[in-house]
């Protein structure tokens, strides 16, 4: 009988200094810089930091909230943490990706129909998040409802992304490291640091348009800053906009506000606007899984009619997508 050598353990990170900055309240902590934040996310998604202290740390940003300096160095953190993708190389558009980690709890998501109306046009769409969440309804369950199959590897995402099909990453896939500070929550109660994270990635090797949403006036000002200074222009261009139930789809009522970023300078595509303009278009009676994927179904038959928000919503993303990938091609 051998005996196997132990697995090498990665080297612990002290994280007792980072905490002394951040985890005096709301008042008293301080923001990390740039590089310390990247130092320590990194240690983070490498395993290195203890149970204490990772709850600590998270807990300690949960109540001062994210600098854009901050975001900045996690980010720079996740980068290599994440799959690497390429986009189909005969595109006409730039891939666009759409996070989704909220689901519906009230409205039905329609997240998917957004994704298929993009693909259907011809735009890469990658879609990537949660698969379950306990009291919501994913975007994963209503893809999984239409027969749409997830894709579980970078391979089997080009493919799909290649037939014009939307790809739908799980998290777990797409960077198990992230998913993993994600399902602390289940832990701790509340969201981290890695839950804005996740919303901001980009996987492709080039330039791609990211939607983003937020749900909080804070984190709308936190990624203005963001996306108009520190957001590396290599990386393409973002909409932000406000939330549906935290999803970046357009609402069906009144049109939220999407604000286009692109080197470094901010256009607003669409005004928020204060009343409904026009009728209410059609709508899923329920929001479970099952019923808003026969809904979307019969949108794409042609047997319901588009919401309009999300209709001009397509038009942007395949205009500007379209820009972004013009651009990249000498």
């Amino acid at each position: 009988m051998s005996i196997q050598p132990d697995q090498e353990q990665p080297e612990a990170f002290a994280a007792a200094r980072y905490i002394k900055v951040i985890g005096r309240g709301k008042d008293g902590a301080r923001s990390m810089s740039r590089e310390d934040a990247q130092s320590l996310y990194a240690a983070m998604l490498d395993g290195r930091v203890s149970d204490l202290e990772m709850g600590a740390v998270l807990l300690a940003m949960r109540i001062k909230g994210e600098s854009t300096e901050e975001i900045a160095g996690f980010m720079g953190a996740a980068e290599a943490h994440m799959l690497r993708l390429e986009p189909p190389q005969h595109s006409h558009y730039a891939p666009l990706l759409i996070p989704t980690y909220n689901g519906a709890r009230k409205k039905a998501n329609l997240t998917p129909l957004l994704a298929l109306l993009l693909a259907r046009r011809g735009v890469p769409v990658l879609v990537h998040g949660v698969r379950h969440d306990a009291g919501r309804v994913t975007t994963a369950e209503i893809f999984e409802a239409m027969q749409q199959p997830l894709a579980l590897t970078a391979e089997a995402a080009q493919q799909q992304m290649a037939q014009r099909q939307p790809a739908f990453l799980p998290i777990d896939v797409l960077s198990p490291a992230m998913a993993r500070l994600l399902a602390t929550r289940r832990i701790l109660g509340v969201r981290n640091s890695t839950h804005t994270l996740v919303k901001l990635a980009q996987p492709f090797a080039g330039p791609a348009l990211r939607l983003c949403s937020y749900t909080h006036p804070e984190y709308f000002t936190m990624l203005q800053h963001y996306f108009g200074t520190l957001a590396p222009p290599a990386r393409g261009d973002a909409f932000l906009m406000r939330g549906t139930e935290g999803e970046t789809v357009a609402s069906t009522g009144r049109a939220q506000q999407i604000d286009w970023f692109h080197g470094g300078e901010c256009t607003t595509l669409v005004h928020t606007h204060s009343s409904l303009l026009g009728d209410v278009p059609d709508t899923p009676d329920a929001c479970d899984a099952a019923t808003t994927a026969q809904w979307i179904l019969a949108v794409l038959a042609g047997e319901i009619a588009v919401p309009p928000n999300i209709a001009d919503q397509v038009e942007h993303c395949a205009i500007v997508a379209k820009m972004i990938r013009d651009r990249a091609v000498p």
